[in-house]
């Protein structure tokens, strides 16, 4: 079973998404096995204080080292070949062919580290091995990335979805073309109708229509 752990100053943030829907789904298949770290726990002193101010000076208050190694240090004692992914807005770009990278990878598992204040001391990058972006923004830590992201990878793991070909023809799964739009029942509904080649049975013009109404991402 993969193993993916978040290592957050916020856990409970976790509890909500980890124990619904497809991530419930997956846990409950022993398919992946999801838990958070609690940072504060490798706080130093009575406090358990986890950052400080920067060096050179600046404002807002930086996560320490400390904290952050012992932390990755102990979840690398759950799963020791697990790769270390980093939310940060200056990493990579996460897209959806990246999402299918990670989630074809059977044996791999991941530890997330959220930063969160004004950053984390540079030195904790000499322990991860990615560091990933969901977009050209900046959120107040890195919890809702790493929500976003695990989910993007569990839901393409085989067994997770269910239908064999529910993932392969999203939005997104070539890389560049956006999912056709879609109906369900009734066939009209407030004087808005069904296509009718959609009821037509005809499974060429529907592939057709489908292509054709089909979007390219910008």
């Amino acid at each position: 079973m993969r193993k993916i752990q978040v290592i957050t100053l916020f856990p409970d943030m976790f509890t909500g998404v980890f124990e619904n829907s497809m991530m419930w789904k997956a846990q409950k298949d022993n398919i992946v096995e999801l838990s958070t770290v609690d940072l504060r726990e490798f706080g130093i002193g009575p406090r358990r204080t986890v950052d400080d101010t920067p060096y050179g000076g600046g404002d807002g208050m930086l996560l320490k080292p400390e904290p952050l190694f012992a932390a990755v240090e102990k979840a690398k004692e759950n799963d020791p070949t697990a790769r270390v992914l980093l939310m940060t807005a200056r990493g990579e770009r996460w897209v959806q062919a990246a999402a299918q990278v990670h989630a074809d990878d059977s044996e791999q598992g991941y530890i997330f580290i959220c930063g969160r204040y004004e950053g984390y001391d540079e030195r904790i990058t000499t322990l991860v091995d990615e560091q990933i972006r969901i977009g050209d923004y900046v959120l107040t830590g890195g919890e809702l990335a790493a929500m976003t992201v695990v989910d993007s990878i569990v839901r393409l793991i085989p067994g997770v979805l269910g239908g064999e070909k529910s993932a392969a023809i999203e939005s997104f799964a070539d890389g560049e073309t956006l999912e056709f739009p879609q109906y369900t029942r009734p066939e009209e509904f407030r004087g808005m109708k069904v296509p009718e080649v959609l009821m037509s049975g005809n499974h060429g013009a529907i592939a057709q229509w489908r292509a054709d109404n089909s979007f390219k991402a910008e």
